[in-house]
């Protein structure tokens, strides 16, 4: 598929090529993607042409036009930054699918990007991005006034007061999905038997479940007891199946590949609006509260913020996958003052981007960065925030959520969610990794965008708990 897209690429770059080249009109690539760069420089993304100006940092481009790096960020982003890095310093700028990014690698001059509110600017990129992948118009417009403010406040009630019942809502749901896996083909009495499944992908039914039923509800006319042992696909093995089919095809949706090629990626984007269409959602219940909640449990939610380990543990697993780029618009050609001594020149229309995962990985703030450390996070038997790279403080070294305005609103509700499910599946659950598996390695062709999921798959065996018996 790959090499079909880069055929085709080719085929158009070319033809954008002649028509710059023999003076012929303009020609508009990706319907309905906003323009948010000037004339001149997408003619020079096209035609790969580009003479850099005085203070401009150096620029990668390759021999593609239009595509120029993208495939080799795509194929492993981190890598690829690396050895830009080493090549060229901590700041250069990258041709990638018509975009130039410039990319920040040094943690230490962070602050001086995410402070550039005016200049640098999230929220149009969003907003195009957004409406590019999901089809639906740009709310940043005069169509609908007001309406991304309010978007905005409608992120508050995943943070405060609004978070404690999204918390006791969760903690209910996680418990009763995990205790449907355990009964019997009848449905009547517990199993104790042992369970091999995928570890990746066990993880992966809970959490979709139990996040979607918390923030959703419940579907009308559903009993969500009676599909683990049934033999029919429940709904929501349905909606996950086609979300997963969609979010695989979501790096190169951002890129404006047109969904006309990405093969049924538009049936299924189709499917979901529909599933997720108003008027059915209408018909949906608040979820169910479990009945029995047992006191130990009462105590895990109480202390849910205090639990510096189980935080820490978290933490570390989202410092080695997590992937996404903070990524700012330049609004107007300006030279960029990273600290007092150094600036870049930047132009208007090109992208700004700071990649997490280099300072995630970087030896010299996190002492053996490749390895999982559960109490990384932990120091003095509290939350451990100050980081070091030489003699110099790091402001910004734990990005997995972003930072500034682009930081994802639903942070909060996602790391509760993790540890709740971390703290009840070792509360219900025996669990054993299968003998003789290689260890898990990461898939790194998500060119920075989410969480890496692992590449390989890895088993492992569960059963219930003995003292549930007497429940």
């Amino acid at each position: 598929m790959l090499e079909t897209l880069l055929m085709v690429f080719l085929g158009m770059a070319s033809f954008f090529i002649l028509n710059t080249i023999f003076g012929r009109r303009r020609v508009t690539l990706f319907l309905g993607q906003a323009n948010i760069v000037d004339r001149s420089r997408e003619k020079e993304s096209l035609t790969g042409f580009n003479a850099r100006r005085k203070g401009e940092p150096p620029l990668i481009k390759g021999w593609i036009p239009f595509l120029g790096k993208a495939l080799e960020f795509r194929k492993d982003s981190y890598q690829f930054l690396q050895w830009l890095q080493q090549k060229h310093g901590d700041i250069f700028t990258v041709l990638i699918a018509g975009k130039y990014m410039t990319f920040v690698m040094n943690p230490l001059l962070y602050p001086a990007v995410i402070k550039q509110g005016k200049q640098l600017n999230f929220h149009k990129f969003a907003d195009v991005a957004a409406s590019t992948v999901f089809s639906y118009p740009l709310m940043c417009t005069e169509r609908f006034p007001g309406m991304s403010d309010q978007v905005q406040k409608c992120f508050l009630l995943l943070q405060g007061s609004a978070l404690d019942l999204l918390t006791f809502r969760m903690m209910g749901n996680l418990q009763l999905i995990l205790r449907r896996y355990f009964l019997s083909k009848q449905g009547e009495e517990l199993e104790y038997d042992w369970h091999k499944v995928g570890l990746y992908e066990f993880c992966d039914c809970v959490m979709f479940e139990a996040t979607f039923l918390t923030l959703y509800g419940q579907p009308p006319d559903t009993n969500t007891d009676e599909h683990t042992h049934s033999g029919k696909e429940s709904w929501t093995d349905g909606l996950r199946d086609n979300f997963k089919k969609f979010d695989r095809m979501f790096p190169l949706l951002l890129a404006c590949v047109p969904i006309s090629l990405l093969g049924k990626t538009k049936c299924t984007r189709e499917k979901l609006i529909r599933f997720f269409h108003p008027r059915r959602m209408a018909d949906w219940t608040s979820p169910s509260e479990f009945i029995q909640t047992c006191t130990e449990l009462f105590q895990q939610y109480d202390t849910l913020k205090d639990l510096d380990k189980a935080e820490s543990a978290v933490k570390e697993s989202l410092r080695l996958s997590s992937a996404s780029m903070n990524i700012r618009v330049v609004q107007e050609d300006f030279s960029l003052h990273l600290n007092p001594h150094f600036s870049v020149c930047v132009r208007k229309g090109d992208i700004v981007a700071l990649y997490p995962p280099s300072t995630h990985q970087d030896p010299n703030i996190y002492l053996h960065p490749q390895k999982y450390m559960f109490d990384r996070f932990v120091e003095d038997q509290k939350e451990k925030t100050e980081f070091y790279k030489g003699d110099q403080k790091v402001r910004y070294y734990h990005m997995p959520f972003g930072s500034g305005v682009s930081m994802c609103p639903g942070r909060f509700f996602a790391i509760n969610g993790l540890k709740q499910f971390v703290c009840i599946t070792l509360l219900m659950c025996d669990m054993q990794l299968a003998a003789g598996q290689k260890e898990a390695v990461l898939d790194t062709c998500r060119a920075g965008l989410g969480i890496l999921p692992p590449a390989n798959y890895i088993s492992f065996n569960y059963r219930l708990k003995g003292h549930f018996r007497d429940e």
